[in-house]
């Protein structure tokens, strides 16, 4: 029970922008074959779409700093301050491709922004959800057939 609870809590945490590696605990657990793979497969899913849930709330309400008047964000200091401007380029390819982009919100670096992006744009959150859990759901659905 303590080892699902650590793929829920390390899927969910995978999800955010906390380091976690869910993919090990899975791979291991897939290994140990003490619990049924269709158990850990909605485990690991249901935890990291949480997580992505997260962000999408998180760029959801980010719009409501724009203009307070202790913690104001500014498209100037986002340029001045990531690395290469990789912000901006994460937008103008959420333009290009839009919600479809979210089947990738899985992968690693640029699938948290894209589903902080999600929310920023208040993209409807059932299709939200659909496109998150498919991509997520296939990703770890390709670990277990591996393992």
């Amino acid at each position: 029970m303590l080892e699902l609870l650590l793929l829920f809590t390390s899927s969910l945490l995978a999800a955010t922008i906390f380091p976690a590696q869910s993919e090990v605990i899975l791979a291991s657990l897939i290994i140990t074959d003490n619990h049924d793979k269709l158990i850990l497969l909605l485990i690991a899913t249901t935890g990291n779409v949480l997580g992505s849930l997260i962000n999408y709330y998180i760029g959801y309400f980010i719009r409501k700093f724009r203009k307070n008047k202790y913690f104001k964000i500014k498209i100037k200091a986002i340029r001045k301050y990531s690395k290469k401007n990789q912000f901006i380029k994460i937008f103008k390819t959420y333009k290009k491709w839009g919600v479809w982009s979210l089947l990738f919100a899985w992968v690693p670096i640029i699938g948290d922004p894209l589903t902080v992006i999600a929310g920023m744009f208040r993209l409807n959150i059932a299709l939200f959800l659909a496109l998150v859990t498919i991509g997520k759901l296939m990703r770890y659905l390709l670990i277990i057939l591996v393992f």
